[in-house]
């Protein structure tokens, strides 16, 4: 006997061609719903935008880490070669107008810094690592990569109602509609 408790996920539903599932999701985004997502085997154009999705922030993420970078190379260098241990190049000691002789570590940094923002952003706002999502154990989802449409809200948007969410995706041409559980941590 398993004593596992599942809760609500949220429900899945199949939509026939990649212009059925375009207007339902205009049609979602209009009812309000913010937390529920779009899957197709293949990108479908403009469907960012029926979703009502907003441009990331990511990369702003990546300027200020880039920034960072930038900043952290000129006090090393500056700290290193004027502060502590003053070099003198060409018979001339190195001071703030000598600034460009620290361009090659102030760009690989600035590079460096970016590339983990990008890195460790991705993996903040995708919630990541996840091992194992939901909508994996359902019967018809494997379906996505081939010739499957799918709408799924998730149970934790504010607008959900078990049936009240069910009876949206039926009115808007979802077929197949599923009730997807997920183990309780």
């Amino acid at each position: 006997m398993s004593t596992t408790r599942k809760r609500v996920y949220g429900y899945l539903a199949e939509f026939k061609s990649a212009s059925a599932l375009y207007k339902g999701a205009e049609k979602i985004r209009d009812a309000g719903f913010k937390k529920w997502d779009c899957y197709s085997p293949y990108p479908i154009h403009g469907l960012d935008g029926a979703m009502g999705m907003k441009r990331s922030i990511l990369p702003w993420f990546v300027f200020f880490g880039g920034m960072t970078g930038t900043a952290t190379a000129f006090a090393l260098a500056y700290t290193t070669q004027v502060v502590i241990y003053p070099t003198v190049v060409q018979s001339k000691p190195t001071n703030v107008f000598t600034v460009p002789a620290f361009f090659p570590i102030m760009f690989e940094l600035t590079i460096l810094f970016s590339g983990f923002t990008v890195l460790f952003g991705l993996l903040a706002l995708m919630q990541l690592p996840r091992f194992n999502h939901p909508l994996f154990a359902s019967r018809q989802f494997h379906r996505a990569t081939d010739d499957g449409f799918f709408i799924a809200i998730e149970a934790r948007d504010p607008k959900f109602s078990a049936d009240g969410t069910r009876d949206l995706l039926a009115s808007i041409g979802g077929a197949n509609i599923e009730l997807v559980e997920e183990e309780d941590a």
